[in-house]
């Protein structure tokens, strides 16, 4: 508890000194979006504002929030973020307290950084986070809408329940569609992400490793793949797996093949949480 506090006291001293200042990503967001709204081009901007830079069709998913007056729509978007990075870690420190206080510690530079900014990087990893606990649809949407928002997202489809791994994939195709069906806006669009000048290492993407903590936790040693001997049992594993399947194609050659692709077939639909 005392290296949380720590932790959360860094955290708010960092955004009580930036002040005014802060708000810089959330803020190209909410311009955009009205901009859109007033037939203005979103991702050449006027005035103050960093340009929108992610899919036109995404522009209506933030209208609700930016048609509110900047000042209470800030605080709509940073309040909302901290209840809910709140809460994630009030789940993670029940079930794993020095585990928790750890994590939050290491990752307390990212958490500030989109805090201070309002990148909606957080929340996207917060989404991730719940999506462990939603329905698949639902969890596959998410990743789907995250993955192609920031692409980042996209190796986190792997702690993705199986049946989500499979919506994951159909919201991603969805997401792709809809970016060809506005297709003139979506060259725009990546004209103006590819030109846009930002660091090559990008430290508060680190954030999105929060979203791991709930698949971690519910491992009976969330951290046993940092010791040596964990992966020497796994190649182990593999090596005896790699022997299996040649000493099977030595006994039968004639139906190696077939055995082989039988075999994946059914890894790859249990691996979506198709039915055999």
């Amino acid at each position: 508890m005392v290296l949380l506090s720590l932790t959360f006291g860094l955290v708010a001293a960092g955004m009580i000194a930036r002040g005014d200042a802060a708000g810089a990503d959330a803020r190209a967001y909410w311009a955009g979006v009205r901009m859109w709204l007033n037939g203005g081009d979103p991702y050449h901007p006027t005035g103050p504002f960093l340009p929108y830079v992610y899919a036109p069709w995404m522009l209506p998913l933030f209208a609700p929030w930016a048609l509110l007056p900047w000042d209470v729509a800030w605080f709509a978007w940073r309040g909302a973020t901290i209840v809910l990075l709140l809460w994630t870690i009030d789940w993670a420190y029940r079930r794993r307290p020095l585990e928790t206080a750890i994590v939050v510690a290491v990752l307390a530079f990212p958490i500030g950084a989109n805090l201070d900014t309002g990148n909606i990087t957080l929340l996207l990893a917060l989404a991730l986070f719940g999506a462990q606990f939603l329905r698949p649809r639902m969890a596959g949407f998410l990743w789907g809408l995250a993955t192609w928002m920031k692409w980042v997202p996209a190796p986190l489809w792997l702690i993705l329940r199986p049946r989500a791994r499979l919506w994951g994939l159909v919201w991603l195709a969805a997401s792709v569609l809809l970016s060809l069906v506005t297709l003139p806006l979506t060259i725009v669009q990546l004209k103006t992400l590819f030109g846009f000048d930002r660091p090559a290492l990008r430290l508060d993407y680190l954030v999105l490793l929060w979203s791991v903590v709930p698949w971690l936790w519910r491992q009976p040693e969330p951290f046993a793949w940092l010791r040596p001997a964990a992966w020497r049992a796994f190649a182990a594993r593999l090596a005896a797996r790699l022997r299996g399947l040649t000493d099977a194609a030595r006994r039968n050659p004639e139906r190696a093949p077939f055995t082989a692709r039988r075999e994946m077939y059914a890894r790859v639909r249990a691996f979506l949480g198709l039915r055999a």
